[in-house]
């Protein structure tokens, strides 16, 4: 029987620190394989040049655990690192029921939020077991291990923590279903984009100032989505169709929405659009992106001019959750493995439908009701929450 299987098995922690440099690891298995020890445990982490590296080993037998003792500490001043070593029974203790990944964003990450997130974690029953770095730029994001509670008690605790000490913190619970095939759907004006489409059209028409006054009221959810779509429409009555490319043409990307796309294409994920905007936008979006799933509303267009009314279904709040419940179907993933991402209070219902809904630089309606809030200007962030590190990003890049 393991020792990791026998709490009574007599064991042995090696700590070897110091500067780092290539070989360390093999340098001390191949000491502690000459006393014939079974390796228990293994954690190593470098930071700014400087090794950490723990060893957790059966007790050699036929009382050679002074030899040994002997014979690593002239191994690691051979390299002129520090050795200590310490007897104890058995593995690590079991972790506690409720497992979580905790995710925190900063631009920068101070120590006193970071302070603030540990102690709540600690404040609700939950230990953490490992922190790990996932980025260092633009953001910096780190991954804490947590159990001992359950995930919604604490993404409840920590969603008010963060809005009130000004990072953006993401509890998902572990298991199997965060490295499966996922499904990743997001809102369009601003949030995949940085423009709202309708606003480009109107900007045309000479009247930008009235439809951007009734788009903001919508979004705060001061109006009815679909009767304000109605009515900005109507503003665009008699607008020459040649307008299309040049709104297309004038649409900016949101910083890191094609790193993100392109990384989780690289992935196996499938990506998606909805969109309270038009087809005529949308469309151009799917096909030089290369999403999987795109819908939005469509302009009517007559005798080459805009007619000032849309056609076919309402992309509307409701509209927006139905849809992502039919891509989610069409692609295979359950819903609970589904990724929601957008900024205004049409997007709510969607938000609150995915396994994960993610407020993206939003009113504040929607950062209050949604798992949690995204409040960097990099959609690419997104993909910290999701275990996704930088390195991972970057090899994505030159793949």
């Amino acid at each position: 029987m393991s020792a990791s299987q026998n709490s009574d098995v007599p064991t042995l922690l090696v700590k070897i620190f110091g500067k780092d440099r290539p070989g360390i690891t093999a340098g001390l298995f191949e000491t502690l394989a000459a006393y014939s020890v079974d390796v228990v445990d293994i954690e190593q982490v470098v930071t700014r040049g400087r090794i950490v590296l723990c060893a957790l080993v059966t007790k050699p037998a036929g009382g050679a655990e002074g030899e040994l003792r002997a014979t690593v500490h002239s191994w690691a001043e051979s390299l002129k690192l520090q050795a200590e070593i310490l007897s104890g029974t058995g593995d690590n203790r079991p972790r506690g029921s409720g497992r979580s990944h905790v995710t925190v964003l900063g631009h920068p990450l101070t120590a006193e939020s970071t302070a603030t997130i540990a102690a709540h974690i600690t404040a609700v029953g939950g230990n953490i077991d490992r922190v790990f770095r996932l980025a260092k730029y633009p953001v910096t994001a780190v991954e804490f291990a947590v159990s001992g509670v359950e995930t919604e008690p604490l993404r409840t605790d920590l969603a008010t923590t963060a809005a009130r000490i000004g990072v953006d913190v993401a509890v998902v619970s572990a298991g199997l279903h965060r490295r499966a095939q996922r499904l990743v759907v997001m809102d369009v004006d601003s949030t995949l984009i940085q423009d709202e489409v309708i606003e480009l059209f109107a900007a045309h028409a000479g009247c930008e100032a009235e439809v951007a006054e009734v788009t903001e009221r919508a979004m705060r959810g001061e109006l009815d989505f679909e009767q304000s779509l109605h009515a900005r429409v109507a503003l665009l009555e008699g607008l020459d169709a040649s307008v299309v490319d040049k709104v297309r043409s004038e649409v900016r990307l949101t910083p890191g929405a094609r790193t993100l796309i392109r990384t989780l294409k690289m992935l196996g994920y499938q990506v998606g659009v909805v969109s309270g905007g038009f087809t005529q936008v949308t469309d151009d979006l799917r096909e030089r992106l290369g999403l999987d799933f795109a819908s939005a509303n469509t302009l009517e267009i007559v005798d080459g001019k805009l007619t000032g009314r849309v056609t076919g279904e309402i992309v509307d709040r409701a509209g927006k959750a139905r849809l992502l419940r039919r891509f989610a179907a069409e692609a295979g993933v359950p819903l609970a493995q589904t990724v929601a991402i957008g900024d205004g209070a049409n997007d709510l219902d969607m938000l609150n439908a995915a396994g994960l809904g993610v407020a993206f630089n939003a009113k504040p309606v929607v950062r209050e009701a949604a798992h949690t809030a995204v409040n960097v200007p990099f959609l690419d962030a997104v993909l910290y929450l999701l275990g996704i590190t930088r390195e991972e990003v970057e090899a994505a890049d030159l793949a």
